[in-house]
């Protein structure tokens, strides 16, 4: 390839995104297509030049370089006569399964085959008091999981056995094919890609490597967490297949509600009851907080909604760096079925304090409007 504009080569702008350039190599890479374009020359020159375009700009140090020096900073590089067949090679990720394609110009893709493969994840959902998911807790968690058969050790062949050379493949684990110029690999159908055959299976697992079985573990639940957070417990997930490593586990906390107090990130909440003579008159009083007992001030003249906060009461970071506040709100509670002696009591302080409030009133009508400026 010549000194092309890369950019405009693949048909986008210099700012263009990451995502951008895939799209626009992925589109050209479908269009000109040697199995859509047979024995067009010109298809496969372009097919080749897009190809270079995206060896350079998908990769973000080439396209630093290439944005700053132009074709001069490519000299030197992994790029042969101008073409990077390198970039084959992720050729799959970009095309996906389209044309069934997994090694391409005699590149092997990087995505080799393996027999060994990791575990799968778990996910196990618990359930917990609200104490316990703002204090922490200790548990032991019962997981039915895939594990290792103890008596192939994961191999799949009866004890004393093992397993042979698959004839198909001759142990490579794959097949190649030749279409045009592509040279095509895909996973052996007869061992599955393993490059081995069973010849007597074990007879516990049945040659699967693994066996289900219910396992018990103990985990420890941080302080602080909240309904919804998740603790991932590495390798408690899945055994892997043919020794490969296992999978993880994530405990994702299902936390009970409180019967009064509520909780906003790390500060709590807790609405108490207040008389209407306590309020007029203040008071101290004693509340239950998750753990233990705070006494506090109830100041003459209290309003409903008022508050009291405590600091450093609330819930203590998962990092311990930290706590919460606790918030006392209070509601104060208005009589509504009064003895004939209590009406009188408040007829009589409603005479004394003058309080009667009419809607005529300048102050109301002033106080109301100022709600609303």
């Amino acid at each position: 390839m010549t000194n092309k504009d890369y950019y405009q080569t693949l048909g986008v702008s210099l700012n263009a995104s990451d995502q951008d350039i895939k799209r626009a190599y992925r589109r050209l890479a479908l269009e000109y297509h040697p199995d859509k374009n047979k024995g067009s020359k010109e298809a496969e020159d372009k097919f080749k030049e897009a190809a270079e375009a995206y060896s350079v700009l998908g990769d973000s140090e080439k396209r630093a370089r290439y944005d700053t020096y132009g074709h001069g900073g490519m000299r030197g590089s992994d790029m042969f006569s101008g073409f990077d067949s390198a970039v084959f090679a992720d050729f799959s990720d970009i095309l996906g399964d389209f044309f069934g394609f997994g090694d391409i110009f005699g590149t092997r893709s990087r995505r080799r085959h393996t027999s060994a493969q990791r575990g799968a994840d778990l996910r196990y959902d618990l359930e917990v008091d609200f104490e316990e998911a703002v204090f922490g807790m200790e548990t032991k968690l019962k997981i039915p999981k895939n594990v290792t058969c103890s008596v192939c050790g994961g191999n799949g062949s009866a004890p004393g056995t093992s397993s042979v050379t698959c004839s198909t493949c001759n142990g490579s684990g794959q097949m190649r094919f030749q279409r045009g110029f592509f040279s095509i690999a895909k996973p052996c159908a007869t061992c599955s890609g393993t490059g081995k055959i069973i010849a007597k299976p074990c007879q516990k697992c049945h040659g699967q490597g693994r066996v289900r079985e219910e396992r018990k573990i103990s985990i420890g639940i941080p302080q602080g967490m909240d309904h919804g957070q998740k603790l991932r417990v590495q390798g408690e997930g899945e055994d892997g297949l043919r020794g490969g490593p296992a999978g993880d586990l994530y405990v994702v906390l299902h936390v009970r509600e409180h019967p009064y107090i509520k909780r906003e990130n790390y500060d709590l909440y807790c609405e108490i009851p207040v008389s209407f003579s306590q309020a007029a008159l203040g008071d101290e009083i004693s509340i239950p907080l998750l753990r233990g007992e705070e006494k506090i001030t109830i100041s003459a003249g209290t309003q409903n909604g008022a508050h009291v906060k405590l600091k450093g009461k609330g819930v203590p970071s998962p990092t311990g760096r930290g706590q919460g506040d606790f918030y006392i709100i209070m509601k104060v509670i208005t009589p509504t079925k009064l003895t004939a002696d209590q009406k009188k009591l408040f007829e009589d302080l409603a005479k004394t304090a003058n309080q009667k409030i009419r809607p005529t009133d300048k102050n109301f009508f002033d106080r109301f409007k100022d709600m609303f400026v």
